[in-house]
């Protein structure tokens, strides 16, 4: 890992892809800024988005940048529409999805960062299993929340 004291950027367009439950582009990564700060971009379809679940490390940061998504946290949820941010507290219970009628697109900063390895981590190994996907995720800090009493 490299230490923080020079600007990490991504030109436009730029971004390494992976696409484990559908389009990332990893625009900065924890290599580039000494581990504290990962940045990507997901493309999300209509009415798609990630079950609940926690970071038990990082804090989010999400920027919509195309269409309207709905962001559960701990229980309350708030809509956003382009330009829209929400940070999300380690820790908590959390979701999102595209309510829009067509693709959306997200930004998401980590802090610190290193979560943005885990789409490549899964896309590592092929027609993975929710249990392969459930030990990826720990690797990364992550858990599946499918608890409806833990995600209310």
């Amino acid at each position: 890992m490299t230490t923080f004291d020079k600007a990490a950027f991504s030109h436009s367009g730029a971004g390494i892809e992976a696409f484990a439950f559908g389009r990332h582009i990893i625009r900065i990564t924890a290599d580039q800024t000494g581990g504290s700060l990962g940045c990507f971009e997901d493309e999300v379809p209509a009415g798609e988005g990630p079950p609940y679940h926690v970071h038990e490390k990082e804090d989010e940061f999400f920027r919509v940048l195309e269409g309207r998504f709905a962001f559960w946290c701990n229980g309350a949820r708030v809509d956003l529409a382009e330009g829209g941010v929400i940070c999300v507290p380690r820790g908590s219970v959390h979701r999102f999805q595209n309510i829009g009628a067509s693709m959306g697109r997200i930004m998401v900063v980590v802090t610190p960062g290193g979560f943005e390895g885990f789409f490549h981590a899964v896309d590592a190994v092929p027609g993975a299993s929710m249990d392969q996907i459930g030990q990826i995720a720990a690797q990364f800090n992550l858990r599946f929340v499918f608890d409806a009493a833990e995600a209310a």
